[in-house]
């Protein structure tokens, strides 16, 4: 019955209707917290403590202190949960991915919805009043995590989508990270030329597909907004902002509107990031806010900030697809990609048939060179499961020769956030061939299939009451 529906996830856009679905179907998957929260580290402290259950539902916090809103966060923690959002199971994730996103739709501007219910403007914007939390100890306050930034051209009117972690400065401004490197730094230094500033919108809240899409791996002059429209397989509906007309998801929970001014600055950070420690490196911009646009039953979308699953996977997955798809067209060997969560973004390991040696030094090769981020890559059989760090770190250990099977590249660019990198941001980057090679001499060890059965009858039977 549940497969029957997966279509409904992604047949709305609107948030709340999604999780509505989403418990009907999996109610075993979705958190319902009802007792009082702290808005200060509670649900980061929740989040944690189910991950070191092995643990990763939805979660939905009816009550958080200080809040007017409920807050749900750790959608994206399960890559089961993304799957169904695209009716697939987890193996055909990238593919599905891809599948849609290489088809864009653009958009389409409508004339009215729920994050209209709500406006001010001017003296009337009060930041007080935008929901927040305090993720870590060590965070310099409450931050939103969940903050996609957009903005347009001037010109042809294309938008950038991307996420920047942003605090409250004072009753109508945010101290934000632009990413020195991103897009939306690009477009801030062309509005610096032209003397002007950057008009921008902040979406705080959306559905999980325009989530999807803003973390998107794209050209500079792609518009995001198309991606989710392909995600949607419709267009994504879109509203103008009050005073500067920008395009924003017209069921959207909260909306700011407003202007980065190259010249102002305001410090933000330290936040606790992906790597998993707190980082102050930030370009410290300064995002004054005209206008504040909400639903009048608003939800806090939240995502879970430092080195955590749903951080982790809704940053990367898009990454992770783009890749495998490049891989597997220029390598037909390949057959599995997999960016571990021990690794954060800046661990591979990919699988392969190996047709002739040297050719995982050449797959390695390329994934250092496509993707910024990566480190370290580790190349195994296709017989390994790259999922389980356990059977990769089991074909380290037994398949590779430190003075044969690694190679290391010196001085390339590389994440900013990585607290290991130079001043500049420059890192090394680690190839290491775990495959077995042409000359390995080794039978592994296995169990007869029909004792593995007799083994899971009688399992099977003890777990039913049945003595063994």
């Amino acid at each position: 019955m549940a497969d029957a529906r997966l279509h409904e996830l992604a047949g709305t856009q609107d948030f709340h209707a999604f999780v509505s679905t989403y418990r009907d179907l999996f109610p075993d998957d979705v958190l319902t917290i009802r007792q009082p929260l702290s808005a200060d580290q509670d649900v980061t402290a929740l989040v944690a403590e189910l991950a070191a259950r092995g643990r990763h539902e939805m979660l939905v916090c009816e009550q958080v202190d200080g809040l007017d809103t409920p807050l749900v966060t750790n959608v994206f923690a399960s890559r089961s949960r993304i799957a169904r959002l695209f009716g697939v199971e987890p193996p055909h994730l990238f593919e599905a991915y891809q599948r849609r996103a290489n088809a864009p739709l653009a958009p389409r501007f409508v004339a009215n919805g729920p994050v209209l219910d709500q406006v001010n403007e001017g003296d009337a914007v009060n930041l007080d009043h935008l929901p927040m939390i305090q993720h870590f100890d060590t965070d310099r306050g409450p931050y939103i995590t969940n903050a996609v930034i957009v903005a347009e051209d001037p010109v042809t009117g294309i938008a950038n989508l991307s996420y920047h972690r942003s605090m409250r400065q004072a009753r109508n401004a945010l101290a934000t990270s632009l990413h020195s490197r991103g897009h939306l730094w690009r477009m801030l230094q062309s509005a610096q030329q032209r003397g002007d500033v950057l008009r921008v919108a902040m979406v705080i809240g959306a559905h999980p597909l325009f989530m999807l899409a803003a973390s998107a791996r794209v050209p500079f002059g792609t518009d995001e907004r198309s991606i989710a429209g392909g995600l949607f397989n419709a267009p994504l509906e879109l509203v103008r902002t009050p005073r500067y007309g920008i395009g924003v998801p017209a069921a959207a929970e909260f909306v700011l509107e407003g202007t980065i001014d190259p010249a102002e600055h305001a410090e933000e950070g330290p936040f606790g990031e992906f790597s998993g420690y707190s980082s102050d490196r930030s370009t410290n911009n300064l995002l004054r806010v005209d206008t504040m646009m909400r639903r009048r039953d608003a939800w806090l979308v939240d995502v879970v900030g430092g080195p955590y699953a749903e951080h982790l996977t809704l940053a990367r997955l898009p990454r992770e697809a783009e890749m495998s798809e490049k891989l597997k067209a220029r390598f037909p060997s390949v057959t599995a990609l997999h960016y571990p969560n021990s690794g954060t973004h800046f661990h591979c390991y990919v699988a392969l048939n190996q047709s002739r040696d040297g050719e995982a030094r050449q797959i390695m090769l390329a994934l250092l060179g496509w993707d910024p981020y990566l480190k370290n890559v580790i190349a195994v059989d296709s017989d390994i499961d790259i999922s389980d760090d356990s059977q990769v770190l089991w074909a380290l250990a037994t398949h590779f020769q430190p003075h044969r099977d690694l190679f290391v590249i010196d001085g390339l660019p590389g994440s900013p956030l990585d607290p290991s990198s130079s001043a500049s941001g420059t890192t090394s980057r680690m190839g290491i061939d775990a495959t077995r090679g042409s000359t390995f001499d080794g039978i592994r060890a296995r169990i007869g299939e029909r004792a593995i059965e007799h083994a899971r009858s009688l399992l099977a039977g003890l777990e039913r009451g049945v003595p063994a």
